[in-house]
């Protein structure tokens, strides 16, 4: 790789990381399965860049480089061992005496999107935290838009009966 791809590389994944962060945390449910996913997706992206970076919207081809490392991590013989028996619980802030409303929210809605079948959840999260459109969505999973409108919708709906309501109780129908 010549001087001026490995910078353009390196302006990329500086660029890029924090929302592949996010959108692997969200795929996972866990911070550091979400990082060994990106880490796959940016070696495996080092290896391709020259490809890559001639693409349409390198965007949307490294979105689909890490879908793909998710679907390969979630096959894999190491996916189901746990080494703890629960997760700990979320961190209070200093001087408080219990977690920030904000905070209990997230935790809810992505409690919920990890229960959301796998492939609604690619869905879901490429659409409202990726924020790709249908078009780009489609392309990155290599599927037709009708099929990501309807992902779409059964993955909202599903989402929608494991989201807590306002007592505390789940809507499971």
């Amino acid at each position: 790789m010549h001087a001026t791809q490995r910078q353009e590389y390196v302006e990329f994944v500086e660029a890029a990381t924090p929302r592949l962060r996010r959108t692997a945390y969200l795929l996972t449910g866990d911070r550091h399965r979400a990082d060994d996913v990106v880490q796959q997706t940016l070696t495996r992206l080092y290896v391709k860049w020259g490809r890559a970076r001639g693409a349409d919207d390198v965007g949307a081809y490294v979105h689909r480089m890490l879908v793909n490392a998710f679907r390969q991590e979630r096959r894999s013989r190491w996916f189901g061992v746990q080494l703890f028996e629960r997760a700990p619980e979320p961190g209070f802030r200093a001087g408080s005496s219990g977690p920030d409303e904000s905070v209990v929210d997230a935790v809810a809605v992505r409690a919920a999107l990890a229960a959301v079948p796998p492939g609604q959840r690619v869905v879901l999260v490429l659409r409202f935290y990726a924020d790709l459109s249908v078009e780009q969505t489609a392309e990155v999973l290599g599927c037709s838009t009708g099929n990501v409108k309807s992902q779409t919708a059964r993955g909202l709906a599903a989402l929608r009966r494991r989201l807590p309501l306002g007592d505390g109780t789940e809507v499971n129908r």
